[in-house]
């Protein structure tokens, strides 16, 4: 072998070394949209940007909030490029590494759907940017009536096969002045498999501002009969909120050995 075909060799030899070594510390891609330019609909954008713009929420990275449940508090931290999420309380840990979600429950204490639960109030909490996700259809609905009071609104679809409720509806109504949204409707088809027609009504009406954005204080969940709202039920408080553009090792969410993983799922 002459030594102009040794030197070949080691180039390409080092070229698929180095061309594995950037594959391995590939990192999502910072996509920063902003709304205007995106396909939403002028009503949506404009909730967007009343809540701080679209732009400012995908240039964060980290999400933290804490749900001060007097028996058990519950500390949620979710990537927010990439969906992993992790749940922290004193007894039991859970999370999703994106593909599986885990349970760390060694004294069995927990008796939920970890699948249904593990990034639940995150989507309730991250309203309303979550509604600019990929795979989103939106369409017109008709205005919410509620205290004498008319919130215009867009209903939101899911492409089929995106998320683990692909059948799921949401409805977002907004102040007609101010843009801000103030009523979320969505149905619950999670593991049925089958659309649904009972609407569940949120409030949100007590923000809080968090690096330029505004994002839920307290949400409040109403009875209702049908169509009509009637009084509030229950609310849920968001405490020790954080939101970051750094981002924590993907370890931090993966499972822990002496975690197991749980099945979900998807329709």
């Amino acid at each position: 072998m002459n030594k102009l075909t040794i030197l070949l060799l080691l180039l390409a030899l080092s070229a698929c070394k180095q061309s594995t070594k950037t594959k391995e510390i590939q990192t999502p891609v910072k996509q920063v949209v902003s709304e205007h330019e995106a396909n939403y609909p002028e009503a949506l954008a404009k909730v967007f940007d009343a809540h701080g713009g679209l732009e400012q929420w995908k240039a964060q990275r980290t999400l933290s909030f804490v749900l001060p449940k007097p028996e058990r508090p519950e500390t949620h931290t979710v990537d927010l490029w990439t969906r992993m999420d992790r749940i922290d309380t004193d007894v039991v840990t859970m999370g999703f590494d994106g593909e599986q979600a885990w349970l760390l429950d060694s004294d069995e204490n927990y008796k939920g759907d970890v699948g249904f639960y593990h990034n639940l109030m995150f989507y309730f909490y991250a309203m309303p940017f979550v509604l600019a996700d990929d795979g989103i259809m939106y369409s017109e609905t008709k205005d919410l009536q509620y205290g004498g009071k008319s919130y215009p609104g867009v209903k939101i679809g899911y492409k089929n096969g995106v998320g683990a409720s692909s059948k799921d509806e949401y409805f977002i109504h907004f102040d007609a002045n101010t843009h801000k949204m103030t009523w979320l409707g969505y149905t619950v088809t999670y593991r049925s498999g089958e659309s649904s027609d009972n609407v569940r009504w949120i409030n949100y009406n007590d923000w809080q501002s968090v690096n330029g954005l505004q994002l839920p204080r307290t949400i409040t969940w109403y009875k209702h009969e049908g169509d009509t709202i009637l009084e509030p039920a229950s609310t849920v408080s968001f405490e020790e909120v954080t939101l970051s553009e750094q981002v924590k090792p993907a370890s931090f969410y993966f499972k822990p050995d002496e975690g197991q993983y749980v099945d979900v799922k998807l329709n």
